[in-house]
């Protein structure tokens, strides 16, 4: 493996409610040569955001980097209060297997949306943003800096459903999108140079399954074996979902897809919204299955790229590789 140049270096920023699957999407970044993690913004969601900055510290250890930047961030949506989801991710986010919390070496003192503001700021156009929880630090950072997305080289977002499903399908839940309805509308209206949505539509049908998990185990290296202990607890919820023991790789397809966007096959661009029907809340791109627009008045909003699917052979391959601790398939 040739190592990456620093002009192809992603200096990526990850903002994160650190449940499962984050964790292993920052492993992935951490084990890949053309992805450096220059910071990472802790939010609730997943798990409360104490637990997320604890599980931020405890993935930095296990890759060799404490040294990373990390802020705390919000605790709860703008309007309203949180969801958790401890049923999907354990009471601590990374499937109650760890008594003991670690804490970040490197914490900042200021918020996560003080510091998003900062460090775009700081370097405009250097650094790449990807939220892979609720939208809320993003939401408030906007409220300091309007021009925030602009600043960054791209922000690719984990979250999302894509256009309207074919009549009759119904979707997985898209939960950072309804965890935070204002902080997503607020993004996707905002100006930005580049901004990818990888939403459910595509990381539900990306599927990590028992074959994959058992190669993590037969790795024989700390990264195998952590990834594939939360795994497994992410697989106890979602086998009730197909009746075997996977999970989607939500995080990680999106952490992947913004180092690697050749892995888009599909996509259409167009403005983003966010709808809700009463019971789920979601940020949709403004045309049915068919390409037809919407039946109803829409906000108009920049263009956002969205993912409509992706070579999931070759994400997956690399993705049980490096997080195995082998390097890149």
């Amino acid at each position: 493996m040739t190592a990456a140049e620093p002009s192809d270096v992603r200096h990526i920023i990850v903002d994160t409610d650190t449940g499962i699957d984050d964790a292993l999407a920052l492993l992935y970044l951490a084990g890949r040569d053309d992805a450096e993690i220059s910071a990472i913004t802790s939010v609730y969601g997943n798990t409360p955001v104490e637990d997320a900055v604890a599980n931020i510290a405890r993935v930095l250890k296990i890759a060799g980097l404490d040294d990373t930047l990390v802020a705390r961030g919000a605790a709860g949506p703008i309007n309203g209060e949180p969801r958790i989801a401890g049923h999907v991710h354990g009471g601590d986010g990374l499937g109650d297997l760890y008594s003991e919390k670690l804490a970040p070496k490197n914490l900042s003192p200021l918020s996560s949306a003080e510091l998003l503001v900062e460090l775009a700021r700081s370097r405009p156009g250097y650094y790449d943003l990807l939220p892979i929880g609720p939208l809320t630090n993003v939401g408030l950072a906007l409220e300091i800096e309007p021009q925030l997305l602009t600043l960054f080289r791209s922000t690719v977002i984990m979250g999302g459903s894509g256009p309207f499903p074919p009549l009759g399908t119904v979707q997985m839940v898209d939960a950072n999108i309804h965890n935070d309805a204002e902080a997503a509308a607020r993004v996707f209206a905002a100006p930005r140079t580049n901004l990818v949505m990888v939403g459910v539509n595509v990381t539900a049908g990306t599927i990590v399954d028992e074959v994959a998990v058992q190669a993590l185990h037969r790795a024989g290296t700390e990264w195998g074996t952590f990834s594939a202990e939360i795994l497994e607890a992410y697989m106890d919820f979602y086998q009730f979902s197909w009746g075997r023991r996977v999970s989607p790789a939500h995080d990680g397809l999106a952490a992947a897809l913004l180092v690697q966007p050749e892995w888009i096959t599909s996509s259409l661009s167009g403005p983003v919204n966010i709808t809700t029907d009463g019971f789920a809340t979601r940020a949709h791109l403004l045309r049915t299955h068919e390409g037809l627009p919407v039946s109803w008045p829409v906000t108009p909003a920049p263009d956002t790229k969205v993912v409509l699917d992706v070579d999931r052979q070759a994400f997956l391959a690399d993705f049980v590789s490096v997080l195995a601790g082998l390097g890149r398939a």
